[in-house]
């Protein structure tokens, strides 16, 4: 499966990935959380828990749970969303207190690219290290990667 990973400067995350699916089934799998419960979170990592009130202005909270039992929280308010071709959301991972910390703005399009594929461009904005930026990219990569397989599945 083609894909294509670039990252840009030391406060942004750029991934580009084409899946073998239209754009409102990959935009659903973005929106919908029995689709997310498949592929949100690295490699290992599951979803227990998704809540979303998806709407701009809505808020969304997650679980992702390490293989090790470790559950981290994160969450956001949806800014805009444009079914099936744009989604734009504040990403902030909580501390064990429950507050969120940094907020990262995620700006995710969806276009067609050929018959029942999609070019899904990926940005990730406001990173306050170069590190904090790295660790996502190998968290979302790896997520994507789930992606796809749940997308190209019998369940999808």
């Amino acid at each position: 499966m083609p894909s294509a990973n670039d990252i840009s400067a030391a406060d942004e995350l750029v991934i580009t990935r084409v899946f073998i699916a239209p754009p409102a089934l990959v935009f659903a799998a973005w929106t919908e959380p029995e689709h997310l419960a498949h592929w949100s979170g690295p490699e290992g990592f599951t979803t227990p828990h998704y809540e979303m009130d998806l709407r701009p202005g809505g808020r969304y909270r997650a679980c992702l749970r390490s293989p090790e039992g470790e559950d981290h929280w994160v969450g956001g308010v949806y800014r805009e969303i444009q079914p099936p071709v744009r989604l734009v959301m504040t990403h902030a991972w909580e501390s064990v207190r429950g507050r969120p910390g940094p907020e990262t703005l995620v700006t995710v399009t969806f276009a067609e690219e050929g018959p029942g594929r999609t070019r899904m461009h990926f940005r990730q904005t406001g990173f306050t290290s170069k590190a904090s930026r790295d660790g996502h990219e190998g968290g979302w990569s790896s997520s994507f990667d789930k992606l796809a397989a749940h997308l190209e599945g019998p369940a999808a």
